[in-house]
């Protein structure tokens, strides 16, 4: 079997892009992957171009072998938008093994795990409210979800810090007031806050044992965690 295309299929998901990838082999096996680098994905295609060369007439099972070559086969090492390239490439050499033996994925990594997952609905509200944010936690606990999730507020272009926070803070007591003590919060900084505000959130909403605080601050410097980490015991969460 061997790669013979590549291509990229970016698509507006009604909040977000999508871009997708797929991998075609000359024995009508192909792969999907996705690229998750969100407002980037014309250069993550950028990226896929430029590797298509690389990869077309390769055997698509040399998968560790293709992954070290697409990252350290040039002058200076891939990171964000290459990674993200090889990602979804990686995705779809795993797609075409699975289909090609006829077994799951999981099968091919070690085997099933477990037999089920947690999932969080998104729930939205308001800049400066707090009312439609717990109409919609309530709606979606009303459907059964146990976790709920949302963001810190913006008002406008423009991000506040400080009357982001005092909002986000008002959400949390307001939403755990509401929902009760079964239920899961997750809340999303999406990195947008500097140290000392985000310490100042995490510290107020110990109170309300978030099952997370997710993206904190920015990934670039790993110290800053460091110091967050050890000024609050409300559980962190990265994703960067």
């Amino acid at each position: 079997m061997k790669i013979t295309d590549i291509s990229t299929y970016p698509v507006w998901g009604g909040q977000r892009n999508f871009l997708f990838v797929v991998v075609d082999t000359d024995e009508g096996i192909y792969g999907v992957g996705e690229a998750g680098l969100t407002g980037r994905e014309l250069a993550v295609i950028g990226g896929i171009e430029h590797f298509k060369p690389l990869l077309i007439g390769l055997d698509p099972f040399r998968i560790e072998h293709i992954w070290q070559m697409l990252f350290r086969g040039g002058f200076f090492p891939a990171q964000r938008i290459l990674t993200s390239a090889i990602a979804a490439i990686d995705m779809a050499l795993w797609d075409i093994k699975g289909k090609a033996l006829g077994v799951p994925v999981y099968e091919l990594l070690g085997g099933l795990a477990r037999d089920k997952v947690v999932c969080y609905p998104h729930n939205r509200g308001h800049a400066t409210e707090v009312e439609p944010l717990v109409e919609s936690c309530l709606q979606t606990t009303e459907e059964g979800w146990k976790f709920v999730r949302f963001g810190l507020p913006q008002n406008g272009d423009i991000l506040e810090p400080r009357p982001a926070v005092q909002t986000a803070i008002k959400q949390l007591q307001t939403v755990r007031e509401a929902v009760g003590d079964d239920i899961e919060i997750c809340f999303d900084v999406h990195t947008r806050l500097d140290l000392p505000d985000a310490l100042w959130l995490c510290q107020e909403a110990e109170a309300v044992r978030p099952f997370f605080i997710e993206d904190p601050l920015r990934s670039e410097n790993p110290d800053s965690f460091k110091t967050l980490r050890t000024r609050t015991t409300a559980p962190l969460a990265e994703t960067c």
